[in-house]
This record gives C-alpha cells, structure tokens and sequence, in this order.
C-alpha cells in the first residue's frame, strides 16, 4: 500500500498549540503521523453529513479528509468532542 501525504491545516497546527499538556501534544502529533500508513484506521469513523473523518486520541478528536486519488490526509481540525463538529 502507498503511503499518503499528511497536510495539516494551519487553523489545526494552532489548535494542537493550545493543548496545554504536553504529551497530550505529542500523542496527537504520532496518531496524526500513523494516517500516512493507515489513513482509516481500526476505531476510525465518518463524520455524519460531511465527507471527513474522524479519529479518537485520549478526550480529543482528529477531524481529516482524504484524497485517495493523489494519496492525501488533510488534518481540518482537532479539539474535545464537545466542540469539534460545530
């Protein structure tokens, strides 16, 4: 299987900047680094009403696109689960 390209969104480089904890940071940083191998991972779920996905990292939410045809994982946004979706 190739291995997709991840982009991040500049709006979610911020949003990961604001988790206060740092191995909280990190944690998010290698789970978002394993979408270039497995980009629908095991516990991985589409987003109702949006062609994304989403993936859990302890209380927070990886939200991300794919494009299959170029090999792309876009990073959109990344937050608690109360105001991830909005």
């Amino acid at each position: 299987m190739a291995r997709y390209r991840v982009l991040i969104k500049p709006s979610a480089v911020r949003e990961i900047e604001a988790i206060p904890q740092k191995r909280q940071r990190q944690r998010i940083v290698a789970r978002i680094e394993s979408l270039a191998d497995v980009p629908r991972p095991r516990g991985c779920e589409k987003v109702s009403g949006r062609g994304q996905y989403r993936v859990r990292q302890g209380v927070y939410r990886i939200v991300y696109t794919l494009e299959d045809d170029e090999l792309v994982v876009w990073v959109v946004k990344i937050g608690r689960r109360s105001g991830v979706y909005r």
